[in-house]
């Protein structure tokens, strides 16, 4: 009998240690996790958004008659002075006529020859009218010196007279027109001619100044080429004054005020400049993102406050990167993004507890690019769990990744 107790006992040490290993290989593992500490410090809402620089006054500069643009001799990025001469426009050539335009313009020239001839008749006509009118004027006042006419006739003699002044002045007016008319049927007729290109500036091309000093920013029609009344030719301004403008989403814009501070980053050099919100343009406009939505948009201006030389290398339309700062807390208590996650509406973290995950609920106020301010739900000091997978849950046993 004790020799079977003995047996059975030693089965019973042989077994423990099985158990036990058995009970350690199945016994269900701690998850690795991330922990942060959580603490106080600065949290600040920017927005940020891509712009463009802009020289604050650009003059586009056109064509003020069609004709025939000279090819520009000027370079984008050449200097050019106030008044300066930066292009020349001629009067376009009027076109070669065909046979039956040329027989048309020659009859027209001929019907206003005989025009003329039958004006200065009607105007010889007119004057022997008058002078015999004058002479029986003349005749008629020497009788009613002696009252061998009534007053009457007297009277009626002066009226016929200033009857046929009056139609050789109209005569004359014909005449003028006729003469007119002529001798816009002969210009008319005459062949077009080229254009001789050594008459002074003056008189054969129209010149195109500069109304400001500055530089040549585009050249918009370089090549000889005939054009309309206002086309474009190329745009000048002052590359030292430049503005930078952003547009952003009506929601982000109605978020500042003139005045608010601007980083301007990722422009082509490690330095940060610095900038101020001039104005915010009180009308929106609609803009489709790369994603296709329909995005309503607001045009803000910025001033460059930096010193002009830590940015003499930016252009006209470059690209850049603007920080706008919404607001600045600096002992705030913070929570990283990384920690936070979706319960019904509210927000809430996973805190390591003695190495047990805890969902605490948490009320949060401004969010920055890596951390959100949290108002309630945490104190400074608490283990939050950052990134938490999908094994992660209320009472799991979890251990700090080395």
């Amino acid at each position: 009998m004790n020799m079977q107790r003995l047996r059975s006992f030693g089965w019973v040490v042989l077994l423990i240690p099985v158990v036990l290993v058995g009970w350690y290989l199945l016994r269900p593992k701690p998850e690795t996790v991330d922990i942060v500490e959580i603490s106080r410090g600065l949290v600040e809402v920017v927005i940020d958004e891509e712009g463009e620089t802009r020289v604050r006054d650009v003059y586009q500069i056109s064509a003020p008659i069609a004709g025939k643009l000279e090819r520009l001799e000027l370079d984008a990025g050449d200097e050019v002075i106030r008044g300066q001469r930066v292009a020349r426009v001629r009067p376009v050539d009027p076109p070669i006529r065909d046979s039956r335009t040329r027989r048309e313009l020659a009859a027209a020239t001929l019907a206003a020859s005989a025009s003329v001839r039958l004006a200065r008749a009607e105007l010889a006509q007119a004057n022997s009218l008058l002078r015999f009118a004058q002479s029986d004027l003349e005749r008629a006042q020497l009788l009613s010196a002696s009252n061998n006419i009534s007053q009457r006739a007297l009277e009626q003699a002066t009226l016929e007279v200033d009857g046929k002044q009056a139609q050789t002045q109209r005569a004359e007016a014909n005449l003028e027109l006729r003469q007119s008319e002529l001798d816009y049927a002969r210009i008319r007729e005459s062949q077009p001619t080229a254009i001789v290109t050594d008459w002074p500036e003056d008189q054969c091309c129209v010149a195109v100044v500069a109304p400001e000093t500055g530089v040549v920013l585009r050249i918009l029609t370089e090549s000889e080429q005939v054009v309309q009344a206002g086309t474009a030719i190329l745009e000048t301004g002052n590359p030292r004054d430049l503005e930078i403008v952003v547009d952003l989403l009506s929601a982000d814009a109605v978020r500042i005020q003139p005045g608010t501070m601007a980083g301007i980053e990722n422009w082509g050099s490690d330095k940060i400049l610095e900038a101020r919100v001039r104005r915010i343009d009180p009308a929106g406009f609609t803009k489709i993102s790369a994603l296709g939505i329909e995005e309503q948009r607001v045009n803000v201006i910025l001033d460059i406050i930096s010193p002009a030389e830590d940015w003499a290398s930016l252009g006209h339309a470059f690209r850049v990167l603007v920080r706008l700062q919404v607001s600045q807390n600096e002992d705030a208590l913070r929570v990283p993004l990384g920690a936070l996650f979706r319960v019904g509406n509210d927000w809430a973290v996973f805190l390591n507890e003695d190495g047990i995950a805890s969902e605490r609920h948490i009320v949060l106020g401004r969010f920055s690019d890596t951390y959100a301010e949290v108002l309630e739900g945490v104190a400074t000091g608490e283990n939050v769990i950052v990134y938490p997978s999908d094994q992660i849950s209320d009472g799991v046993a979890v251990e700090a990744r080395e």
